[in-house]
């Protein structure tokens, strides 16, 4: 489970030094299955999800996985502690493999017909990928679908994805579905996915609306996912059908 108390994000124009609140007084319990994040862009989202991977540290306020305090560890020592993240844009890795790479992520050396289940788990054709260098040369779409094969293949406790369904709209989304509903199986771990996609929403537990840096609605999907569905054009909560 993981527990979010208080959390508040400001962020600083080094030019003008005004200061803007992206997250405020944030209050949190994850601990369903899956629970999807969703809100209008720029509403503080893929900001949670950086603060949950410690990729950028709260001004103040608590995160807690499974009652241990973590507010105060880097990215790294959270990776141990039992946290995958995955890019909005995912890091390109110039000169390793993506046998490499799923073999890192693991924390053994896997077979290369283990690397490849992972591909394929994912719609990529595995002879085509394992020895290609996680480069330029790969689209949007393809590395994508290699960090969340990736992140099946370190099966940590709690994982966040920050809009996975982004550049693999060749893919079926039941795929995408597949692989979460797996990766569950795998870990009972916990699975937050930050989405505007109706798709990705309609499989979770809980939904999470941020509005203006604030939960603006937390509860079961069947309570949510209703009324972001009939909010109209121009409303605070945007929805895309797929």
């Amino acid at each position: 489970m993981l527990e979010i108390k208080n959390l508040s994000y400001t962020v600083r124009d080094p030019s003008t030094h005004k200061e803007t609140r992206i997250l405020d007084n944030i209050n949190l319990k994850i601990n369903e299955r899956f629970v999807a994040v969703t809100g209008p862009n720029g509403s503080g989202k893929s900001t949670l999800a950086k603060l949950i991977a410690g990729i950028i540290k709260p001004d103040c306020g608590q995160i807690l996985l499974d009652g241990e305090d973590i507010t105060d560890m880097n990215i790294t020592e959270r990776s141990r502690a039992g946290i995958s993240y995955a890019f909005q844009q995912p890091v390109k890795f110039k000169g390793i493999t993506v046998k490499d790479l799923i073999s890192f992520a693991s924390g053994s050396k896997i077979t290369v017909g283990a690397a490849c289940e992972y591909l394929s788990e994912v719609g990529l054709c595995a002879k085509e990928y394992i020895n290609r260098e996680v480069n330029a040369s790969l689209s949007g779409g393809e590395l994508k679908r290699i960090e969340i094969a990736m992140i099946n293949a370190r099966g940590t406790k709690f994982s966040v994805f920050d809009e996975p369904e982004a550049g693999i709209d060749l893919w079926s989304f039941n795929n995408l579905i597949s692989v979460f509903e797996k990766m569950y199986e795998k870990t009972r771990g916990n699975i937050l996915i930050i989405s505007h996609q109706e798709r990705i929403l309609d499989i979770a537990d809980k939904i999470i609306v941020i509005a203006g840096g604030k939960v603006a609605a937390y509860g079961e999907k069947n309570e949510i996912l209703p009324e972001l569905l009939s909010a109209q054009p121009g409303c605070r909560y945007t929805l895309k059908a797929n």
